[in-house]
């Protein structure tokens, strides 16, 4: 029996479906019992599950001599290892569109409490007020989705269904949409009136909505950002925000997760989730499955079903 060490804590009341695949779970959702069990468990861990934020180093690889396959929840492995991985012969695998409608319907919820001022209007009544601004439609509103993978085109399928005009960065353009293809962020900031980030993190997509984007997007201009905090520089937004240079932002990423910026607390025109766009019963069952599908056909010796890397 293969023993896998589980790092992710959301995902508990699915974890049997791995023990009802024949395999064994050593669970550490803590930094203590994590290194506890890399600690000991060198002679008897042979599988790791992870999530891209908690990822897994060299050194922690180089101790767990009998791991052969890291296992990621959801598409992001930013703080996986890959090179350590790839040079010890260890195969890494995400769940790249397991969980893209739940992530793209939080985006689309995101996006329409953001720009329609349901949060603050919800506010409002509560504190016995009437608070009535008008706000824009979506009908004809040019979307700038940064990321067309699964996320981006489940978001882009939503919001053509408030007649908006899609428009969209990624590292090259689709030949199966006719939406409109921006070559750089810069540009896509600047042909869109809201603009949702549904990137990879990771080191090559650092900033690329910085504050040169920021500024292009506008004083009138929306962003959503349901991918990675660090796809979007923090500061450039809050100060855009503070200073009107910017309408709104709808946030379920952060980059010091759970903290969160006192800055983005005080600001009435942002929106704000604990980092739970992907989670649903649908996904976190999907997402569990996934994983163990890669683990038997891995085991059993055939090719896994979604590698990081080949």
């Amino acid at each position: 029996m293969k023993t896998v060490l589980v790092l992710v804590e959301s995902v508990n009341e699915y974890l049997p479906i791995l023990e009802d695949s024949g395999f064994r779970l050593i669970l550490a959702p803590t930094p203590a019992m994590r290194a506890q069990a890399v600690a000991s468990g060198g002679d008897e861990i042979d599988a790791v599950l992870t999530r891209g934020p908690l990822g897994f180093t060299a050194e922690e690889m180089a101790a767990l001599p009998r791991l052969g396959i890291i296992c990621v929840l959801g598409a992001g492995y930013e703080q996986v290892d890959l090179a350590a991985a790839e040079a010890r012969g260890i195969t890494v695998t995400n769940g790249a569109g397991v969980n893209a409608p739940s992530v793209a319907d939080h985006a689309m919820a995101l996006l329409l409490s953001l720009v329609r001022d349901i949060a603050q209007s919800d506010a409002s009544v509560r504190r016995h007020e009437w608070r009535k601004v008008s706000r824009p439609s979506f009908a004809g509103k040019r979307l700038g989705i940064l990321g067309l993978g699964a996320v981006g085109m489940a978001i882009a399928r939503r919001a053509q269904g408030f007649d908006m005009v899609i428009h969209y960065h990624s590292r090259s353009a689709r030949t199966d949409v006719d939406f409109n293809y921006c070559a750089t962020p810069l540009q896509l900031a600047h042909d869109a009136d809201f603009l949702v980030v549904a990137t990879p993190g990771g080191g090559s997509t650092r900033h690329l909505i910085d504050a040169a984007a920021i500024e292009a997007l506008g004083p009138e201009g929306f962003i959503v950002n349901i991918a990675r905090a660090s796809v979007v520089d923090t500061e450039a937004l809050i100060d855009a925000l503070q200073h009107g240079r910017l309408a709104g932002a709808a946030l379920d990423v952060f980059d010091d997760e759970p903290q969160v910026p006192d800055a983005l607390k005080t600001l009435n025109n942002v929106v704000l989730t604990p980092h739970l766009a992907g989670l649903s019963p649908e996904a976190s069952r999907d997402t569990v499955q996934m994983v163990a599908n890669n683990l038997l056909a891995f085991y059993a010796g055939k090719p896994v079903l979604t590698p990081v890397y080949s």
